[in-house]
């Protein structure tokens, strides 16, 4: 059965890395639908985060391909456990002076924040799932937006994991 899975993959930070990791998905026919990377609590360790849809019998070959690349530490299928998944969005909309009060309830109803005020934009930062940020833009749409950038997902476990 084909679902979404979320993967953290503790890699080496080193030069390539990224494109090895996102070069085997690709060979494998896997879409990543949203890939995060930054550094990890342990120095000289990046933690990537990579949303992908497929069976498990799938994911289980790519985690032992993954497995085989020299930089890769550990994976782990977060999916298959309880987690918090985050996603931030920045969104610029049309907002004449007259139509702000009514944008202002759409982002104070989200828990949202207005980041800049432009002389006929604003530009809405949301956080939450990934469900959140795409019922924010369907509201928003009807004003216009101009621009949206999102910084794609990232995840842990909840709890304490051994």
């Amino acid at each position: 059965m084909t679902r979404k899975h979320t993967i953290s993959v503790l890699v080496n930070n080193q030069p390539g890395v990224l494109q090895r990791v996102s070069g085997l998905f690709g060979r494998r026919g896997f879409n990543i639908e949203s890939i995060t990377v930054g550094e990890s609590e342990e120095k000289g360790l990046s933690r990537m985060v990579i949303v992908t849809t497929g069976d498990d019998k799938t994911l289980e070959q790519v985690s032992k391909q993954l497995y085989k690349l020299i930089d890769v530490i550990k994976v782990v299928d977060l999916s298959a456990h309880p987690m918090v998944a985050r996603e931030l969005a920045l969104i610029k909309v049309n907002a004449e002076p007259s139509m702000r009060p009514e944008i202002l309830g759409v982002v104070e109803t989200f828990r949202a924040a207005i980041v800049d005020i432009g002389p006929s934009s604003l530009i809405v930062q949301v956080v939450g799932d990934s469900e959140k940020i795409e019922a924010m833009t369907e509201l928003l749409k009807p004003y216009g937006i101009k621009e949206l950038s999102r910084t794609g997902v990232t995840a842990m476990i909840r709890g304490m994991i051994k």
